[in-house]
């Protein structure tokens, strides 16, 4: 015990070692002894001097002397790699991010397919689908299904509200473009400036209110107000004519 504190010591100062905690058996003739770390730049730290005594040796040795975090240690936070850690919108301007050669998500542009799947020519049809696009790299099957789960769950899909409240899907606006490729079956991209989905990927079941054949609504007429005939007269006929002569000497 105190040859493990003067070691505590050295490799601190002798007041930064505390109070001794319950040791530990590591192995045969191979103890860990621990002490509070009173280093006020190390709170809730301990100083860890594992010590040996060697076979039919008499004298005990020390392996090793180092601070270990203790309950309520400030630490830094579990590593982890750059690809787990990385965010949509991380990638700044200038920023580079590099693709590794086993990506799953992507496949040889020319891949060779196996004989039975080649047409009487032998064609490989993996390169004719690809042709002309001078990539050396494609979206592989796994790559297709993870950016069609990510888009159709997102915004841009069929359960955003704004697609809940939309007159129509986007499968039928004029302003839809299909993607080319086998995502064209789900989706497209929007072309209209006044939507708010311009230039991005939309799933074919998405929808807003600036659909192609949304319309103003026809003008209603109005109920018509009463007529008045200011040009025809009424003819009155009066059973006593009594008072029109009465009126008639008077003026």
């Amino acid at each position: 015990m105190e040859l493990a504190r003067s070691v505590a010591a050295e490799a601190g100062r002798p007041e930064w070692v505390g109070d001794a905690l319950t040791p530990q058996v590591e192995d045969t003739r191979l103890v860990t002894h621990y002490f509070t770390c009173l280093d006020p730049a190390y709170p809730g730290w301990n100083y860890a001097v594992t010590v040996v005594r060697a076979s039919r040796a008499k004298d005990v040795t020390v392996n090793e002397v180092v601070l270990l975090p203790g309950e309520g240690a400030l630490v830094a936070p579990e590593w982890l790699p750059w690809k787990e850690r990385l965010l949509p919108g991380d990638l700044g301007v200038g920023d580079l991010l590099p693709t590794e050669e086993d990506d799953e998500r992507l496949i040889p542009g020319y891949a060779q397919v196996p004989d039975s799947e080649l047409d009487a020519e032998g064609v490989d049809q993996q390169m004719v689908w690809e042709l002309g696009l001078g990539r050396r790299q494609v979206l592989s099957e796994v790559g297709r299904e993870q950016a069609a789960e990510r888009w159709y769950n997102g915004e841009a899909g069929p359960r955003s509200p704004i697609a809940a409240a939309a007159p129509d899907r986007c499968i039928t606006c004029g302003f839809m473009t299909p993607l080319a490729g086998e995502l064209r079956q789900m989706f497209g991209v929007c072309t209209n400036e006044y939507a708010p989905d311009d230039g991005r990927v939309v799933s074919m079941d998405h929808g807003c209110g600036a659909h192609s054949e949304v319309r103003r609504p026809e003008p209603q007429a109005g109920p018509s107000g009463p007529v008045v005939d200011e040009m025809g007269y009424d003819h009155i006929v009066f059973d006593d004519t009594a008072e029109l002569e009465l009126v008639s000497s008077e003026s």
